[in-house]
C-alpha cells in the first residue's frame, strides 16, 4: 500500500492532473485528492498548487516528487533482485510504445509472451514519443517501442528492426497502378503528412529536399492511423512504413506502391533506462522481441 501511494503521487504530479494520476492508478478522483489531503495534513504543507491549469508542484511538492521517484527506482531494484532470488519468471512488463508499432506488433506478442510464460503479464501504454521518454525517465515503463530511436545520458537504445517504407494511396488514384515509382514521380502531389514535430516529418522533408521534390501538403496529423483514413478517402497519398497498412491493403482500401531509389526505412528500436535493473519477466520479454539472450541484447551482440 506505501509504493501505491507513493506511486499515485508520482503519477500526479508527473500528469500535472489528479484525475489522469488516478486514473493511471485505476483509482477514483475523489480517493486520490482526498489521498493528497491526507497527506498535506500529515506533511504541514501543501504538495500541489491548485489555483493553476494544469496543477503544478509547490516547493515542498517538488522535493516530495523526488522522493517518490527514488524510492520507487530502490523499490524496482529490489523487486529485480527478489525476483533473481526466487528464479521464476512472473510479474508485471511494462511497455510503452508509440501507436503505429504498439497496435500492429504488441497484441501478438502479448500473446506469445503469455503464452510462454503464464505467470506474467505485459501492460502496454501507447504514448507520443516525448510522453514515452518521459514514462522511461520516471520508471513508469521498462522498455520503450519508439521509431527514430534516440539515445541520451540517461537513456539507451537497442536497434530492434528497419521497416520498409512505401506510397500509400487509394485504389482509384493516377499512381495506384504503378508498379514501382521514382521520387520524381511524387512532385507535385498532394501529400497526407505528420506534424511538423514529429521525428518522421522531418525525415520525410529532408528525403524530399534531397531528391528535389516538392509536394503539396494536402493535409497533417500526429499518428499514422489519421494518415491512413485521410488517404483511403482520396485526399493525398502518403509514405508510410508497409507494415503499419497492410491491413488497409488486404480490405482494398488502400494500395502499396514500392519506391525506387533511393529507398526508405523507418527504424525501430528499444529504449530502456541505463543502469536500470531488469525483472526476470522483464529480460524475458527483451529476449523474445530480439530473438537473443538479454546479455547479448544489452551489450550490442
Amino acid at each position: 500500500m506505501l509504493f501505491d501511494n507513493i506511486r499515485l503521487f508520482r503519477d500526479i504530479a508527473q500528469a500535472r492532473s489528479i484525475s489522469r494520476g488516478a486514473g493511471s492508478n485505476q483509482i477514483s478522483q475523489s480517493a486520490a485528492s482526498q489521498h493528497i489531503q491526507e497527506l498535506e495534513r500529515k506533511l504541514k504543507v501543501f504538495l500541489l498548487d491548485r489555483s493553476t491549469r494544469p496543477l503544478t508542484l509547490t516547493p515542498a511538492g517538488k522535493l516530495y516528487a523526488d522522493l517518490c521517484r527514488d524510492v520507487l527506482r530502490r523499490e524496482e531494484e529490489f523487486t529485480a533482485m527478489l525476483d533473481a532470488e526466487r528464479g521464476r519468471v512472473e510479474g508485471v512488463v511494462r511497455v510503452a510504445s508509440i501507436y503505429s508499432v504498439g497496435l500492429s506488433e504488441l497484441p501478438r506478442l502479448r500473446r506469445e509472451f503469455e503464452a510462454r510464460f503464464p505467470t506474467t503479464q505485459l501492460h502496454i501504454d501507447f504514448l507520443r514519443p516525448d510522453k514515452l521518454y518521459e514514462a522511461l525517465l520516471d520508471g513508469r515503463a521498462d522498455l520503450g517501442l519508439v521509431s527514430y530511436p534516440e539515445a541520451t545520458k540517461n537513456l539507451a537504445v537497442v536497434e530492434w528492426r528497419n521497416e520498409i517504407m512505401t506510397v500509400a494511396a487509394c485504389p482509384t488514384h493516377p499512381l495506384a497502378g504503378r508498379p514501382r515509382l521514382r521520387p520524381a514521380d511524387l512532385r507535385g502531389q498532394d501529400f497526407v503528412s505528420f506534424d511538423q514535430e514529429l521525428t518522421i516529418r522531418r525525415e520525410l522533408d529532408r528525403y524530399f529536399r534531397e531528391q528535389s521534390v516538392e509536394i503539396s501538403i494536402a493535409g497533417q496529423f500526429d499518428n499514422i492511423q489519421s494518415v491512413k483514413e485521410a488517404v483511403a478517402l482520396g485526399q493525398g497519398i502518403s509514405i508510410l512504413p508497409e507494415c503499419t497498412f497492410l491491413p488497409e491493403v488486404e480490405q482494398g482500401r488502400l494500395v502499396s506502391i514500392p519506391l525506387g531509389d533511393p529507398a526508405l526505412v523507418r527504424p525501430v528500436g528499444i529504449v530502456y533506462r541505463k543502469r536500470k535493473k531488469f525483472t526476470r519477466a522483464a529480460r524475458s520479454f527483451l529476449e523474445l522481441l530480439r530473438g537473443k539472450p538479454v546479455a547479448d541484447v544489452l551489450n550490442g551482440r
